[in-house]
């Protein structure tokens, strides 16, 4: 969702059904500081979903620039090695503002053995998944994002306090969308999920609010 007036008249609709709220490139890039402050006002946990990837001064120097921001959550790919996570570690842990979460994109849920395949990539995604994860905490991240396939193997490497950040979550009869590594809410939470980022299940839905309470109360029984 691009348009700040829309994104908030959502929040508005389903915050007594959500526990925080992800902001998302398309929607930073297009909303700019201005619209994520609006947001912000709702009082909600913010995962500030950018996805960061660069030379490590570069990704040091743009969390710098966020931190302002306080949000609960940021995130960059591991795949841009020890180094540059290392340097996003320090920018968070000098900061003398309240420090958010770092967590480490792995393989992104729209990727499967094929996408691997046609870039010459001979190794499992689940295998790829655990060694990103691996290398993630020992650079001093607080947890990964992964599809809820990789959830449960992430925690049994990488511990039960090593957060797994997960998208690709479809409830039943939901349309899979580009997503391929999936499971619906209650999976995902019973194999390790520890926080579901849920976006066109529900911002696309026809009752946004009612799809938000289904998906909450299907989880409950669940939630660790």
């Amino acid at each position: 969702m691009k348009d700040t007036d829309q994104a908030v008249s959502l929040i508005n609709e389903i915050k007594e059904n959500i526990d925080g709220i992800k902001i998302g490139m398309e929607a930073f890039y297009a909303m700019g500081v201005n619209g994520y402050l609006r947001l912000y006002d709702f009082g909600l946990p913010i995962f500030l979903d950018l996805k960061l990837h660069d030379i490590p001064n570069t990704v040091s120097s743009a969390i710098k620039s966020l931190l302002p921001l306080n949000p609960f959550m940021i995130n960059i790919h591991t795949t841009g090695g020890s180094e540059m996570m290392r340097a996003a570690v320090e920018a968070i842990s000098n900061n003398e503002i309240k420090k958010p979460k770092l967590i480490g994109v792995t393989i992104l849920t729209s990727m499967n053995e094929d996408s691997f395949n046609e870039q010459g990539i001979s190794i499992k995604v689940e295998q790829q998944v655990i060694n990103l994860s691996n290398l993630a905490k020992k650079c001093g991240l607080d947890g990964v994002v992964c599809s809820p396939l990789e959830a449960k193997n992430v925690k049994n490497t990488c511990g039960e306090d090593f957060l797994t950040v997960v998208p690709g979550i479809r409830p039943n009869n939901s349309a899979t969308n580009d997503q391929k590594r999936i499971l619906t809410p209650s999976e995902a939470i019973k194999n390790g999920a520890d926080i579901l980022i849920v976006g066109r299940p529900i911002t696309q839905a026809k009752d946004p609010n009612q799809a938000a309470r289904k998906i909450k109360e299907s989880i409950i029984p669940y939630e660790r």
